[in-house]
C-alpha cells in the first residue's frame, strides 16, 4: 500500500498531465475563431501552426539536460507556470507573424513540459514498484476532452478567444501551483552526471545514448504517426472514400479516441501482468491486424470498428515506450525522454502528410495501410521494450513470456 505522500506525490503527476491536456484541447477548440478574426486563409493558418511543431522540437532539444542536470521536479515548477499563461498570447496576436511567433512559444512550453513531466512520472512510477505510466496518458487523453469542450462552450457562449484563453489560463495557472507543491523530489546527486560519463567514455567526456534508446524513439514515431493519420484521415476516408454521411464519418475518430483513452487506463494492469514486451507485441497486432482488416472490408461500420481496434491497440505502446526509455538510465532519464519524445513527436507531425502524399498516389485507402504496416512493426521489435539499461524494467514487472 503506497504510503499518503507517495499518492500525493502520484495525484501532483495526474494534475500536471490534466493540466497539459486542458491547454491543448482549449487551443484546437478555438482555432477557427482565431483564423476567422485574422482572416486567415488555410494555408496560411497552416503556416502559424508550423510554429507549435517547430518550438515543440526546439524545447525538447535542451530540455533533457536540464531534467538530468536539476531533476524534473526542478524543471517542472517553473515550466507549469509557463505552461498555464503561455496559451494566453495566440489570442492576442494581430497579424500572423505575431501568431506563428506566439504559437512558437506556446509549442516550445509544451515541448519542454512534455519531457519533464514525463520524466517525474518515471520517478513515481519507480517509487511506486509498479507499471503506472498508462494511467496518466488516460488523464492527458481526457484533460483534451475537457478542455475541447470547455472552449466549445465558450464558442457556443459567443465569447472571444481573449476571454476563453484568459478564462482557462486562470484555471491551469491555480492546477499548476497546487500540484508542483506535491511533486515528488529527484535532485540529482551531486556530481552523479559528470563522474558517471567520464567513467563510462575513459574521461573524454559524456558517454552517448546507446541505440536502444534510437530505437525506441522509433517505434515512438511509428505509433504517433498512426495516431496523427487517424487524426486527419479517419473521416476524409470515410466520408469520400465509403461514402458515409458526414455525421457516421465523425465516428471513425471518435470511436479511436473512445478506445485508446480506455485502453490507457486499462494499461497499467495489463503492463503488470504481461510486462512491456508482450504487452506492446499485442497491441501493435492489434492495432495493424484491426486496422488493416477494417479498411480491406472497406463499409462505413468496419472502418469504425477498424480505427476503434487501431486506438486500443496504440493505446498502450507510447506509454510503455516512454517509461522503458525513462527507466533505461536513471541518470540520462531526461536525455533518453527528449530523445524519444522528439522522433514521437515528428512522426505524429509527418503521418498526415505522408498519408496524403501516398493517397496522391494511390489512393487513401491504400494510403492507411501504412499506419497499419507501422503497428505491426512495432509488434515485431517489440523486444527494443526489455531493459535496456541498469533500471531498464521495473523490479515488479512481469517477465516477457514471448520475448
Amino acid at each position: 500500500m503506497p504510503s499518503p505522500t507517495l499518492l500525493r506525490e502520484r495525484t501532483a503527476v495526474y494534475g500536471l498531465f490534466l493540466l497539459s491536456g486542458l491547454s491543448i484541447g482549449a487551443w484546437t477548440a478555438r482555432i477557427p475563431a482565431i483564423k476567422a478574426d485574422l482572416r486567415l486563409t488555410e494555408g496560411e493558418l497552416s503556416l502559424a501552426l508550423l510554429g507549435i511543431a517547430a518550438g515543440a522540437i526546439a524545447g525538447m532539444q535542451f530540455v533533457g539536460r536540464l531534467v538530468d542536470r536539476y531533476g524534473s521536479r526542478r524543471t517542472l515548477i517553473p515550466v507549469a507556470i509557463v505552461l498555464a499563461l503561455v496559451l494566453v498570447p495566440p489570442a492576442y496576436a494581430p497579424n500572423l507573424p505575431a501568431l506563428a511567433l506566439a504559437l512558437f512559444l506556446f509549442g516550445m512550453a509544451n515541448g519542454v513540459y512534455d519531457v519533464a513531466v514525463n520524466a517525474n512520472a518515471v520517478v513515481v512510477e519507480r517509487a511506486y514498484r509498479r507499471p503506472i505510466m498508462s494511467s496518466f496518458h488516460a488523464v492527458f487523453s481526457l484533460g483534451g476532452f475537457a478542455g475541447a469542450a470547455i472552449g466549445g462552450l465558450f464558442a457556443e457562449a459567443g465569447a472571444s478567444p481573449r476571454v476563453t484563453f484568459v478564462t482557462v489560463s486562470a484555471g491551469l495557472l491555480v492546477l499548476a501551483v497546487l500540484c508542483v507543491r506535491w511533486l515528488i523530489r529527484d535532485d540529482p546527486e551531486e556530481g552523479r552526471d559528470s563522474g558517471s560519463d567520464r567513467a563510462a567514455t575513459g574521461g573524454r567526456g559524456r558517454r552517448r545514448l546507446g541505440g536502444g534508446v534510437i530505437l525506441l524513439g522509433v517505434l515512438g514515431f511509428c505509433c504517433l504517426l498512426g495516431e496523427g493519420a487517424a487524426a486527419d484521415w479517419s473521416s476524409v476516408y470515410l466520408r469520400d472514400t465509403l461514402g458515409s454521411s458526414p455525421g457516421f464519418a465523425a465516428a471513425g475518430y471518435a470511436a479511436f479516441s473512445i478506445t485508446m483513452t480506455a485502453g490507457r487506463f486499462a494499461g497499467d494492469r495489463l503492463a503488470a501482468r504481461f510486462g512491456p514486451v508482450a504487452l506492446v507485441r499485442g497491441c501493435g497486432l492489434l492495432a495493424g491486424g484491426g486496422l488493416a482488416l477494417g479498411i480491406l472490408v472497406g463499409t462505413p461500420v468496419a472502418g469504425v470498428i477498424g480505427f476503434g481496434l487501431f486506438g486500443a491497440g496504440l493505446s498502450c505502446t507510447v506509454p510503455q515506450i516512454f517509461s522503458v526509455a525513462g527507466h533505461s538510465d536513471p541518470g540520462r532519464s531526461g536525455r533518453s525522454l527528449a530523445v524519444v519524445a522528439s522522433l514521437s513527436y515528428i512522426g505524429f507531425l509527418a503521418g498526415p502528410v505522408i498519408i496524403g502524399g501516398i493517397a496522391e498516389l494511390t489512393a487513401l485507402s491504400t494510403a492507411l495501410l501504412v499506419p497499419a504496416v507501422l503497428a505491426l512493426f512495432v509488434a515485431v521489435t517489440a523486444r527494443a521494450l526489455r531493459a535496456t539499461g541498469p533500471a531498464g524494467e521495473l523490479p515488479d514487472a512481469a517477465p516477457s513470456r514471448t520475448a
